[in-house]
């Protein structure tokens, strides 16, 4: 379908750069003409620059298509971490809501069996879902918007945080080490997140299992500092180490694929 082959090209050029056209028609598997055609159309869109022999990511589109491609990579698990931390959600509570990519799987959770309740977030994403939600109060943090992440971040997000409480904290985690380490590529992010756990009475994160064993650069704490972690089937080393670390584990259960 011409969709599929328009959003293929545009994952090719966002991993490899600029492209030659006929290193993308083998890449999609389409002749010269059809992917001329296709470029001609993502060109209008705004969405790539032509050059001689070739094509590029326009400048931007990079940043919406890599917050596209984190936010539908192993979608089917975030979606069954939602499900089940949409269950932990309760009536006439605060909640803060990271700008991670479960994270906003649950907003749209909500925005499917709205309640009453205020929902903090520093994620444009999570303010977009939930906006005009019977019932859902939305507050977003003021500051720095990282466009990478559709997020907001720095001193002035953080200064708002050390004046609230929060019921509940939903985040994700950019990863979880051996050693039970929960840590982000980006140092303002990790700030923000140390924050916002010291602000909530009840921290649970929401973990897809291709998140552990992993490092990441700046640390936002440990395991220890959460109260729950929801994540889909993980290796029993896994989950004995998180029992180890007095933390409730939830597991999602993913539905079985059609037959």
């Amino acid at each position: 379908m011409k969709i599929d082959r328009l959003g293929a090209i545009r994952q090719q050029l966002y991993t490899n750069g600029q492209m030659a056209i006929g290193d993308m028609c083998e890449a999609v598997g389409a002749s010269i003409a059809t992917v001329r055609r296709d470029l001609l159309t993502l060109e209008k869109q705004g969405l790539i620059e032509r050059v001689h022999g070739g094509a590029r990511l326009a400048q931007g589109a990079s940043t919406e298509l890599a917050f596209g491609l984190r936010e539908s990579a192993n979608i089917a698990a975030k979606r069954a971490i939602a499900d089940l931390a949409f269950g932990m959600l309760r009536p006439h509570t605060t909640i803060f809501l990271d700008a991670g990519t479960t994270v906003l799987q649950l907003a749209r959770r909500l925005r499917l069996e709205p309640m009453p309740l205020t929902a903090v977030t520093n994620g444009l994403p999570v303010a977009q879902e939930l906006m005009g939600v019977p019932g859902v109060a939305v507050m977003i943090l003021g500051g720095e918007v990282r466009p990478a992440n559709a997020c907001i971040v720095g001193p002035i997000a953080e200064s708002q945080l050390d004046r609230m409480h929060f019921d509940q904290l939903f985040m994700g985690a950019g990863a979880v080490g051996d050693d039970l380490t929960i840590s982000t590529g980006d140092l303002a992010e990790a700030s923000l997140n140390t924050r916002m756990l010291a602000r909530s009475r009840q921290r649970i994160a929401l973990v897809d299992a291709s998140k552990f064993g992993r490092n990441a650069t700046f640390v936002v704490g440990t395991v220890s500092n959460l109260s729950h972690v929801i994540a889909d089937p993980v290796p029993a080393r896994w989950r004995q180490a998180i029992a180890n670390a007095g933390v409730d584990l939830l597991i999602a259960e993913l539905a079985p694929d059609p037959v």
